[in-house]
């Protein structure tokens, strides 16, 4: 790793500039629909949370129905609003099709989708429901299967905004720096057994921004403004599968949740940031540069492809 690369991760671990932007300087969203996955906890709750605060639709994507619901009530507590349950497993391909299918018959713009979900460091042996490994599965494959499921909704909402935009915010992360797209990984084959379960999320967030990048590539013309973020170090439900002691170390270095909220809140509500498609957010709310093989377009195409085959969507 390069001294210049090693410089941006250390100033991305540890920002030694504040943010510009706060959730007090998010724009009044009424009459905008925003979809977070993840919604019911961490990074992903707190973005609802200012959602509403600023008057938006929000359909609060998530697994389970209880966390959910719990999720809700609290927030209504905070903010005055309710958001929408929308039951989603990006671990199982059925799911998500059945998800965006029903936001469909409720909606007909999508003004924001926020691809925050996703899953860290779990057992090495856990596989999706269609076969996947848990985290490529879950972070890279759910969120294009969802993305594109939601793709009408989105390219209407463009189409009837003011500045003819609508924008797909995913979640990557630091470890996006750390690995590239090992192809022959992505299901329980010999390959996979090669990477550690480490590894396995490094290529997972690495693949959020290159998938970010091809998606805009592809439907920008059309008024998609694709984004990816390093949320941050933050205190996350995430690190629930770190060895305990090392969440412990980790924690004390960290910053607190809502934090990790401000580059995608920035990214998906800004003015700033409504011609930023296929850029990749750091800490504080700043555009940055990810790994070179990230804006290779030969491997947006190849990802690309290699989601299609596999989602058939």
């Amino acid at each position: 790793m390069g001294q210049v690369l090693s410089l941006s991760l250390l100033s991305q671990l540890y920002p030694i500039h504040a943010s510009h932007f706060t959730v007090n300087d998010i724009p009044d969203l009424t009459g905008r629909v925003v979809l977070v996955t993840g919604g019911s906890a961490g990074i992903g709750k707190e973005t609802v949370a200012a959602l509403l605060a600023h008057n938006a639709t929000v359909y609060l994507a998530a697994r389970s129905p209880a966390k959910a619901h719990a999720a809700i009530r609290e927030l209504k507590e905070r903010t005055g609003r309710e958001a929408v349950f929308l039951e989603l497993d990006l671990a199982d391909l059925a799911s998500v099709k059945r998800a965006a299918e029903e936001f469909l018959e409720k909606e007909k713009e999508l003004h924001v989708l926020f691809n925050n979900a996703g899953v860290m460091f779990p057992p090495h042996n856990q596989l999706t429901k269609d076969g996947f490994d848990l985290q490529w599965g879950t972070n890279v494959v759910g969120h294009y299967a969802l993305t594109k499921g939601l793709l009408p909704a989105l390219l209407a909402a463009a189409q009837s905004s003011p500045d003819g935009k609508a924008r797909v915010v995913t979640t990557s992360s630091m470890a996006a720096y750390l690995n590239t797209i090992h192809w022959d990984t992505f299901r329980a084959r010999p390959g996979r057994d090669k990477l550690t379960r480490y590894a396995l999320y490094e290529q997972s967030k690495h693949a959020n921004v290159v998938f970010a990048r091809e998606l805009g590539r592809r439907y920008g013309h059309q008024g998609i403004v694709s984004m990816s973020v390093n949320p941050g170090n933050i205190v996350s439900e995430l690190q629930r599968h770190m060895n305990p002691v090392l969440r412990w170390i980790a924690h004390r270095f960290i910053y607190p949740t809502p934090y990790g909220a401000l580059n995608q809140l920035w990214a998906g509500t800004s003015p700033e940031t409504a011609d930023f498609n296929g850029k990749f957010i750091i800490p504080w709310t700043r555009a940055g540069e990810c790994r070179r093989e990230t804006n290779d377009p030969e491997i947006g195409r190849r990802l690309w492809a290699q989601l299609e085959e596999d989602t058939h969507v």
